[in-house]
């Protein structure tokens, strides 16, 4: 397997990094490449991951979606504040090479609100520094109207008034999002994966779409319109409380929401919904789906298709694993670039039960 470190080119066609500290930090990996170049090894690192896995047609793979933005589209940073004896206080990345905190004043691959705020976050970081502070986890994010917001020095230093919420819109829907609650990071590409969604033609005014893993409700929400129901499914209770906050926003009266763990509550749900047309999407963290989780979605004889949307490839096939061998068949793979210029590549995995439609 052709590894995403084994990236060497002619030196006509490399790039000049945008990042200082390109190499150090960690974060990126393809700054020095053209982007076409990188997308081709995503995508072929990602066949190569399904492959050793399953034996897949290539017709099953879509061609990998680019991101709108290749630079200046993460919205939000999570930064290490470091106070050290001989550099004073230190804010940036921990490098995984250099076993250090590598500082910054720029991000290329930030949002321009948040990148050009970082020296701004050291002078109001160090302000509230008191002594027993040496170590802090610091969150940093922005938003479609270009507030930058920042939190992680004592308690409650992540929670947001609702008038102070983030908020992005996707395909004609305000989302609301907070400091501590999980939101996708590239807000530009996600009217491409909202759009993907829609084009399966598999969602009607018959559907019962459940959101599993459901955050603050983006996919829910976005949605409601082209199904009869949304059920969402959500254990975080800041997620909860957001996702409450945007349908009332909208005034969906065809959203639901439970809080709770996938594997303690979804099977009721899914059984309340009775013979409806049901299409499950789930999305995860990084480690996966719960081994309870992934056992009771993969041995479901009722609902129409799954879809499992996952930053994570190696823990994405894994799971997947299951669900083939409880007769579900892997109909199309859309690889989507959330993370240019780093390692990391999102996929959109649509399962239908037996032979696919």
């Amino acid at each position: 397997m052709q590894s995403l470190l084994d990236h060497s080119i002619p030196e006509a066609s490399q790039e000049q990094p945008l990042c200082r500290v390109f190499g150090q930090c960690g974060g990126c990996r393809y700054q020095d490449i053209p982007y076409e170049k990188e997308l081709r090894i995503k995508a072929e690192e990602l066949k190569n991951i399904f492959r050793a896995k399953f034996t897949l047609p290539d017709e099953i793979f879509e061609s990998i979606c680019p991101s709108p933005n290749i630079y200046h589209y993460r919205h939000r940073l999570d930064l290490k504040l470091h106070r050290t004896q001989r550099e004073g206080v230190l804010i940036g990345f921990s490098s995984e090479k250099f076993n250090r905190t590598i500082p910054i004043d720029t991000c290329p691959i930030a949002m321009p609100a948040i990148s050009d705020f970082l020296p701004e976050l050291k002078k109001q970081a160090i302000q509230r520094l008191t002594e027993k502070y040496h170590l802090a986890n610091l969150v940093v994010r922005t938003g479609d109207d270009g507030r930058v917001l920042w939190g992680g020095m004592g308690r409650r230093s992540l929670r947001l008034k609702a008038e102070d919420y983030l908020w992005t819109e996707v395909a004609g829907r305000k989302i609301f999002y907070s400091l501590e609650t999980f939101f996708q990071a590239n807000l530009s590409i996600l009217p491409a994966v909202i759009e993907k969604l829609k084009s399966l033609n598999i969602f009607n005014k018959q559907t019962t779409f459940f959101d599993l893993y459901g955050g603050v409700g983006l996919f829910g929400l976005c949605l409601a319109e082209s199904v009869a129901k949304t059920v969402l499914v959500e254990e975080g209770k800041f997620s909860i409380e957001l996702a409450k906050y945007n349908a009332q926003y909208h005034q969906l009266n065809n959203f639901q929401i439970s809080e709770g763990r996938v594997e303690d509550v979804a099977a009721a749900l899914l059984d309340e919904a009775g013979q409806t047309e049901k299409v499950v999407l789930v999305d995860p963290p990084r480690s996966g789906l719960r081994p309870a989780a992934g056992q009771m979605l993969s041995q479901r004889t009722d609902i129409r298709h799954l879809l499992y949307l996952s930053c994570h490839p190696e823990s994405l096939v894994q799971d997947l694993a299951s669900f083939v061998k409880n007769n579900w068949v892997i109909h199309k793979i859309c690889p989507f670039d959330f993370f240019p210029r780093t390692k990391h590549i999102e996929a959109l995995v649509i399962l239908t039960k037996g032979i696919p439609s």
